[in-house]
């Protein structure tokens, strides 16, 4: 087993392809499947699952890509100990994962300031709901994670780090333009609503819940027609008509700015609910994770 090896690895699982490795690493597609076959005869094991559509890894591959991960964040801190500046970069790349919220309004902000101080990292972003990013985060396959949520502790740190609040969005109707002369904070006609939430594992389901049973709503009485997991799709659904949503008031302000939707605060909510970024507190932080990790601090003072 060699570097190199683990490279073509490594290359092949972020890429999900053979050909996209072999051309990132400047190699012959056969000279990266002959690293492959080299690393499963000497683990004795298969690292992917091959089909003629998509390659996938195996158990025994997403072993073997928490440890190279961990080998070659090693390498680039012996490099930046010694200030060795590396031609090629691939292994300066950030793998994070996010949930809706942070990954299309908090991060962009982010991404930006530290790329323009940090012109030679790279970073990957993968976007999914609060569950995932925490399950890629315990099982390495990210190196910081994002999300509205705190589901697990034993290997987590989680760092708040932006209040989000909710609030009740509705089409721009005659009915609902009279909900908000009239100025209730009463909000039980929402048990007379068609209902659109975001999937089950999103942060922001689960957010609304809780703040709904503040308000004196149990969600389970409620008309729930439709769980999406695109909050666009959520929001043109309610503008034109089919019902109505509990959503980030980040998400929404756009749209109850130009008139296109109405929004009802919820009663009773506190100041929101914590975005938070999280690691895995048994992995140690690359240098340029701490550095990612530092700008979030800067624009978003905790």
């Amino acid at each position: 087993m060699n570097l190199k090896q683990l490279e073509a690895f490594v290359k092949v699982v972020e890429t999900g392809s053979f050909s996209k490795a072999a051309k990132e690493l400047y190699l012959t597609q056969p000279t990266v499947s002959a690293h492959i076959s080299a690393l499963e005869r000497e683990l004795k094991t298969r690292l992917f699952i091959r089909n003629t559509k998509e390659v996938t890894m195996s158990d025994a591959g997403q072993d073997l890509y928490k440890y190279a991960r961990q080998m070659f964040e090693l390498e680039c801190q012996i490099a930046e100990h010694f200030n060795i500046r590396k031609k090629d970069t691939a292994n300066h790349c950030i793998t994070i994962a996010a949930s809706t919220i942070p990954a299309q309004y908090l991060l962009p902000d982010v991404l930006m300031v530290f790329k323009k101080r940090y012109p030679e990292e790279q970073f990957k972003l993968i976007e999914a709901d609060s569950s995932e990013v925490v399950s890629q985060i315990v099982e390495g396959m990210a190196d910081v994670g994002f999300t509205g949520t705190v589901l697990e502790k034993k290997y987590c740190r989680y760092i708040p780090f932006y209040k989000d609040k909710l609030s009740i969005i509705t089409p721009n109707t005659e009915r609902y333009r009279a909900f908000k002369e009239e100025g209730k904070d009463d909000i039980s006609w929402l048990k007379d609503e068609h209902v659109i939430l975001r999937e089950e594992g999103s942060g922001t389901r689960k957010e609304a819940q809780k703040q709904l049973r503040k308000a004196g709503i149990d969600m389970g009485t409620l008309d729930i027609i439709a769980s999406i997991d695109n909050q666009e799709t959520i929001k043109r659904s309610v503008r034109q008509g089919m019902g109505v949503s509990i959503l980030s008031r980040l998400a929404t302000k756009e749209e109850v700015k130009d008139g296109h939707i109405l929004e009802f605060l919820i009663p009773e909510s506190d100041e929101g609910r914590d975005i938070n970024f999280v690691y895995n507190k048994n992995t140690p932080l690359t240098a340029n994770v701490d550095r990612f990790i530092k700008v979030i601090k800067e624009i978003y003072s905790t």
